[in-house]
């Protein structure tokens, strides 16, 4: 696995004039390359994978890991043959972001992982901490100005310079580039923080990740001329209760003439580029939750767990929701011993 390599953490008036030019960045109708970008359709929710392949190597980053609810990443990661990331960044501990890195961090050898440092009182969140500290894995709160690489790919630390509680105003913020290609990514960042981005950095991109899933309280107008996106990309579910995108941000885009997608209406969107073109396939085959959700699925889909027959699922559906799997024990008959037939099985998503 390849160590990161930590470039600089330089002083403000430096870093604003640092930054490459991704300008040269032509899309193309067919563009190949040995570099992804996958925004992967997880519903209502982040996550955003980021694959070099060299000399039969792959560098993995993943930014965010779906909602606590979803079991779309692993199978996603699985199907492009990921066996290990080097990097996991989680813009914030929100579980729509954070809310499959326990499921990740089971069935991937991780080298690292980066949170703002903001924490939670979920299970989503303790779970995943318990297993980044007993697995081993390296532990990093990045903050303003960092920079690193990761043999070609370049990696800056836009947000947060340092925290105070505020989980979705402090994500972690980046700027990836590969050759002349770029993103921006700012998690569920708001317009305030936007604009202090954009007094600090040079955020001129090729790829903009609208914050807060296209809403309004993100995606400000001077933010969007900051970063000068030649594509703006969303990710939201279908139908959402939020109104994701905003309509507001939408006609920003339109007015500007700047190329957008969302996973709502596109599913997983992939950029692929050789640095300096690029193309985007929306055509992906949609990964399906295979798993049974117990705080959602009918009584039909709980009977085809095993040791749950219709007496339990009935049970399961006056008590739900349960905030983790060993609280299936207050089902009568469902012992430790049954519940590790459960778990074994591998048909309930996890918690």
């Amino acid at each position: 696995m390849k160590r990161m390599i930590y470039v600089s953490l330089i002083m403000i008036f430096i870093l604003a004039g640092c930054n490459t030019e991704p300008g040269a960045a032509a899309q193309s109708d067919a563009a190949e390359g040995d570099f992804t970008a996958h925004f992967i359709d997880v519903g209502q929710g982040d996550s955003t994978l980021f694959i070099l392949e060299e000399d039969d190597e792959k560098t993995v980053i993943l930014f965010d890991t779906g909602d606590w609810q979803g079991n779309e990443v692993v199978p996603y990661l699985e199907a492009q043959g990921i066996t290990a990331i080097d990097l996991i960044i989680i813009s914030h501990p929100d579980a729509d972001h954070i809310g499959q890195l326990s499921n990740v961090l089971d069935h991937f050898a991780v080298d690292e992982v980066w949170m703002s440092g903001n924490e939670s009182t979920s299970n989503t969140y303790q779970t995943a901490m318990e297993k980044i500290l007993s697995k081993g894995i390296g532990y990093h709160e990045p903050r303003t100005g960092e920079e690193y690489e990761l043999g070609p790919i370049e990696l800056e630390v836009l947000y947060p310079t340092d925290i105070s509680g505020k989980a979705n105003e402090e994500s972690v913020s980046i700027r990836l580039a590969y050759g002349q290609v770029s993103f921006v990514l700012t998690g569920d960042a708001g317009v305030k923080e936007e604009k202090e981005m954009l007094e600090t950095f040079s955020l001129r991109s090729t790829f903009l990740h609208l914050g807060h899933h296209g809403s309004k309280t993100s995606t400000d107008p001077a933010f969007l001329d900051a970063v000068q996106p030649q594509i703006a990309i969303y990710s939201a579910g279908e139908g959402n209760s939020y109104g994701h995108p905003s309509p507001e941000v939408i006609t920003l885009l339109n007015d500007q003439n700047i190329e957008w997608y969302g996973t709502d209406v596109d599913g997983t969107i992939v950029v692929i580029t050789d640095g300096e073109t690029y193309s985007i396939d929306t055509d992906q085959e949609p990964v399906k939750d295979s798993c049974i959700d117990i705080n959602s699925a009918s009584k039909e889909e709980l009977t085809e767990i095993i040791h749950i027959g219709d007496e339990r699922a009935e049970q399961i559906i006056d008590e739900r929701p349960f905030n983790h799997f060993d609280a299936l024990e207050d089902i009568n008959g469902l012992g430790p011993s049954r519940l590790a037939d459960i778990k074994s099985e591998g048909l309930v998503c996890s918690f």
